[in-house]
């Protein structure tokens, strides 16, 4: 049996992804800082609750303890994340960025995964097929970022896609220092989430897919890559 915990899963592509992993027949963790939304949602779908704060070291090592309880872990989807907006749900842009701002954002998106990762990875290095997958985003991409004939470009903020370049940055160097592992990032697309203010144009379940098929993925496939759900895409 695989056993899989995903980070904000109680809601969004989180949950999605653990409604596709727990029909696959895993034994599924939804991680949730609002530990009676995850068990709400651990309850409609089969799935074991865990309440976890990737800000919080005290909240990952009590999840830890949790989950090394329950048998142990065989891979972690690093899917929570924030997105800085504006009170009307605009995008803040680089004039109005600022300092704290930036922290915050970092501090789930990217601390969180660093946390989270380096707090599961004992339980991990026992799998016989360990997987990561680190949710990132399409805005993560400097080429796409910098090409103007991309949609990305003109995407105005500074905190979110900065954490994303750091998120594929995270991946790619766990991936080379663990190779027993398969470790990779991935694009789901703009997907109509409450982190985008329901605005994306993808549903969860056409979101999700990508990070299914690579928290499915075996011993011998992809690590270090960062995939859309038609494959590789640009750094």
């Amino acid at each position: 049996m695989t056993t899989t915990l995903i980070t904000g899963a109680n809601k969004g592509l989180g949950f999605e992804t653990a409604r596709r992993l727990v029909a696959a027949g895993h034994t599924v963790y939804i991680g949730s800082r609002d530990a009676e939304r995850g068990r709400l949602a651990a309850e409609r779908l089969g799935a074991r609750a865990v309440q976890l704060d990737v800000t919080d070291d005290a909240s990952v090592a009590a999840a830890v303890q949790t989950v090394e309880a329950g048998g142990g872990l065989d891979v972690l989807v690093n899917n929570a994340g924030i997105e800085e907006r504006a009170g009307d749900n605009g995008v803040i842009g680089a004039p109005d960025v600022t300092a704290d701002l930036m922290r915050s954002t970092f501090e789930t998106n990217v601390f969180g995964v660093v946390r989270v990762t380096h707090a599961f990875l004992p339980l991990l290095r026992r799998s016989a097929a360990p997987v990561v997958v680190n949710v990132s985003s399409g805005l993560g991409s400097m080429a796409r970022i910098t090409a103007p004939d991309t949609p990305t470009y003109g995407y105005p903020g500074v905190a979110y896609p900065a954490s994303k370049t750091a998120v594929n940055l995270i991946t790619v160097q766990y991936a080379k220092a663990l190779p027993a592992m398969r470790i990779n990032c991935v694009e789901p697309g703009y997907t109509a989430t409450d982190l985008n203010g329901r605005t994306g144009t993808q549903t969860v379940e056409q979101g999700a897919e990508i990070i299914v098929r690579m928290a499915l993925t075996g011993p011998d496939g992809p690590t270090g890559g960062y995939f859309d759900v038609n494959g590789p895409i640009p750094w």
